[in-house]
């Protein structure tokens, strides 16, 4: 029996390691990784670029999809700390599928096999999309990629969730990270990085694509705004003066929703009983409560319900502060 002179596999192996350390396009802060020498042509791989991991805006982000897990799945005594190394499996995603849409999914509760958890994720996933996806949602995460713990999928599809349930929680605006792409192409690695959006503003992100006055003034008349503004405040203050309360900043002071309901009792002639709302409210609950509560108020003395949801404004969302305000503004700038 004869023998090759050399190992065919052995050469390639080592000539595709020779393309990876000269890939063209590669970035300096990725890092290539064994197994991407043994990928398939025509093959593609997505890791997170490490710079954008570090970058404060996407850490504020994995913290608020962390906290908003935990606090959901608090029942079932579930803590993430981790997404990537919490959620890969399905069980996370499953539980917090379940809470969210009230829907029991048919899945073994636990599993350990790596098969068993991406027929958990099959199942999980499938059902997500077909939530999302009439929704003009773009899927943008697999069973493979959430499986390999890609972290850039797994945010996607939470994102996806918590606007979709409209989630009392305040994701941070405007965060997007680099992605690197591992392509094989004739037997060459080449990389790339790809810029992803995995959030745009607050009301796009709702769903909420109309545009009025307000976008306008915000984007292309800022110093309108603040005229705007100005006349608001003096509108609020006009009243609130009489509790010998004033407001000098519209983005933050209207957040809890107290001056709301006071201002609602003043402009309608009425004393709001304190039993009614929180008049120091401690946490987001108590907040939206409040904001709520004076939405029903505005309906109640014949006004439109608001276009905002309450959790808009607690979540200092100056749109929909603006829009809330001159509602009234308009319909009570008569009032003494």
């Amino acid at each position: 029996m004869s023998f090759p002179e050399s190992n065919p596999t052995i050469s390639n192996l080592q000539e595709e390691g020779k393309n990876a350390i000269n890939a063209p396009m590669l970035t300096s802060g990725a890092d290539i990784h064994p197994e991407d020498t043994l990928m398939d042509e025509n093959a593609e791989r997505n890791m997170l670029d490490p710079t954008s991991r570090e970058n404060p805006k996407f850490k504020d982000l994995l913290r608020v999809l962390i906290d908003w897990i935990n606090n959901e799945l608090e029942e079932d005594r579930i803590i993430v700390k981790d997404l990537e190394e919490d959620c890969y499996d399905g069980q996370v995603l499953q539980k917090l599928f379940e809470k969210l849409s009230g829907r029991k999914l048919n899945v073994a509760e636990v599993t350990q096999s790596e098969i068993g958890q991406k027929q958990k994720l099959q199942t999980v996933l499938e059902a997500v999309n077909q939530l999302l996806r009439p929704h003009g949602w773009s899927i943008e995460w697999s069973v493979d990629s959430i499986h390999s713990k890609n972290l850039v999928a797994i945010v996607y599809v939470l994102v996806a969730l918590a606007m979709h349930y409209s989630a009392p929680i305040r994701l941070p605006e405007h965060v997007s990270v680099q992605v690197v792409v591992v392509k094989k192409r004739e037997g060459i690695l080449q990389t790339s990085l790809v810029t992803k959006e995995l959030t745009t503003t607050t009301e796009m992100m709702m769903g909420r694509f109309e545009r009025d006055a307000f976008d306008t003034l915000l984007d292309h008349a800022p110093d309108k705004l603040n005229v705007v503004k100005k006349s608001l405040i003096t509108f609020v203050n006009k009243h609130l003066n009489k509790l010998n309360l004033e407001v000098t900043e519209l983005d933050s002071q209207f957040a809890d929703g107290v001056y709301l309901v006071l201002l609602m009792g003043l402009l309608e002639d009425y004393f709001v009983p304190l039993y009614n709302f929180f008049l120091t409210p401690e946490n987001f609950e108590q907040k939206v409560h409040n904001v709520a509560f004076a939405f029903e108020l505005m309906q109640d003395g014949g006004l439109n319900k608001p276009k905002a949801r309450p959790e808009d404004v607690v979540n200092l969302n100056l749109k929909s502060t603006l829009r809330v305000l001159y509602n009234l503004f308009t319909n009570y700038k008569t009032t003494e």
